[in-house]
């Protein structure tokens, strides 16, 4: 099977429609479900807000589908600090009628190789639910390595138990020999 290929688009404001069909229940159920159309709107103005910024500091983008050109959903990366690190989270969704097809993974690996040219930050965390297994394999078939489980707010005040999935963008941290 060919795998599948995906460019990435930096997200505009012709991309709201994307959000709405990305805000449907059978895409929010690990997410704590819809949001409000006034939520929407704001979350349409933060994702034109990071894609229009440094590039190390985040970006947002519409998944298309090479060669047809369709929009299969979106990814992202964003800065944040986790366990007193400065790291970047990555958060994705890939529309119901393009799942299956290996596309989120594909997105994802190109997601990393953005950020390993454009980057400032050591590592990528993900923070998909335990109770999303499709997330989770995501994750695993794109090279994160499971730090385990934690109990994760998203939305925020809403603890939920997730896996932390780090990728580790430039080599590893130097060990030193004691002797």
């Amino acid at each position: 099977m060919e795998e599948p290929r995906v460019r990435l688009e930096p997200w505009s404001g012709h991309d709201f429609w994307l959000l709405e069909r990305a805000n449907e229940p059978v895409m929010t159920e690990h997410l704590g479900g819809p949001e409000s159309d006034e939520k929407l709107r704001a979350r349409q103005r933060r994702y034109e807000a990071l894609s229009a910024r440094e590039p190390a500091a985040g970006r947002m983008f519409r998944v298309v589908l090479e060669p047809s050109g369709e929009s299969a959903g979106s990814i992202g990366f964003w800065e944040r600090q986790w366990r007193d690190e400065p790291v970047y989270e990555a958060g994705w969704g890939i529309l119901p009628e393009f799942q299956g097809r290996g596309l989120a993974v594909a997105a994802l690996t190109e997601l990393l190789a953005h950020v390993g040219a454009h980057g400032s930050r050591d590592s990528v965390h993900a923070f998909p639910g335990t109770d999303h297994p499709a997330s989770n394999t995501v994750c695993r078939r794109a090279g994160f390595e499971c730090l385990g489980e934690v109990d994760f707010e998203y939305p925020p005040g809403v603890p939920h138990p997730s896996l932390d999935w780090r990728y580790r963008v430039g080599p590893p941290p130097s060990v030193t020999a004691s002797g």
